[in-house]
């Protein structure tokens, strides 16, 4: 009798123990299966779960919000600072504007009409002798400053939006446009405009962008609304103004 009831006390051990053993394994398997499903693997592994790591997003690049307004003094001067429109000085808004903005980095001002005309006439000659004619792109003034200034930082950029004219200017560059001058709506240019002009903005505020201009004797801090301006912005194009691409020179 006892050695039927040890049989039988074997039998049952044996069987528990293995059903445990079945047991502890399926239960393993299914944790296997859940940690590698997480970690985006199909595959059956044998590694115990862990925790699924928390994304961080990236971060989305943005501009600090220009100012409403801005304004950066530069020295100013008339094209023909004695209102004289000859030859020399009718074309001179190129050399005008590039002229302003070398005084304000250079922190000089324009102190008389006889220190702006001698600065512009010269600059004139200088590009007579290199072969310049009287029309000049933002590349061939750019390359002008360089050149004869000394001024071996500027940039030429095209213009998607007004928007980057006066991010320029919020960040204090004055920046030289070329423009289809009979598109500026500008009341004291006479003869509806010259086909070809250069400026410099230097500055904006809710409703257009405020400019040197060096065409008329009311020139400083002269406003063009934001619209008109925009579409009068075009690079010298010999064929057509209006084909000359959208663009501005930047000293940094």
């Amino acid at each position: 009798m006892k050695n039927g009831v040890s049989y039988l006390i074997a039998f049952l051990v044996a069987a528990l123990g293995i059903s445990v053993a079945g047991i502890a394994y399926a239960i393993h398997v299914q944790y296997s299966q859940l940690g590698d499903i997480e970690a985006g693997n199909t595959q059956v592994g044998t590694t115990l779960p862990t925790a699924k790591p928390t994304a961080t997003p990236a971060a989305t690049p943005s501009s600090s919000p220009l100012p409403a307004s801005t304004l950066i003094t530069v020295p100013y001067t008339l094209q023909a600072p004695f209102n004289v429109w000859d030859a020399l000085h009718e074309d001179a808004c190129e050399e005008t504007s590039l002229i302003m903005v070398k005084h304000f980095l250079d922190g000089t001002p324009i102190s008389s009409p006889t220190q702006a005309d001698t600065e512009i006439t010269a600059l004139v000659h200088w590009e007579e002798a290199h072969g310049y004619g009287l029309s000049i792109t933002l590349d061939q003034l750019n390359q002008i400053a360089k050149d004869d200034y000394g001024m071996n930082n500027g940039k030429v950029l095209s213009i998607d939006s007004i928007d980057q004219v006066k991010q320029e200017l919020a960040a204090g560059h004055p920046v030289i446009l070329g423009m289809a001058g009979k598109l500026l709506p500008n009341p004291y240019f006479s003869a509806g405009g010259p086909n070809y002009h250069m400026l410099v903005a230097t500055g904006y505020d809710a409703t257009g962008i405020i400019t040197n201009e060096p065409g008329t004797w009311r020139g400083l801090h002269y406003h063009y609304d934001y619209q008109p301006f925009y579409n009068a912005i075009h690079d010298w194009d010999p064929d057509n103004i209006q084909d000359g691409q959208k663009a501005y020179l930047v000293f940094k």
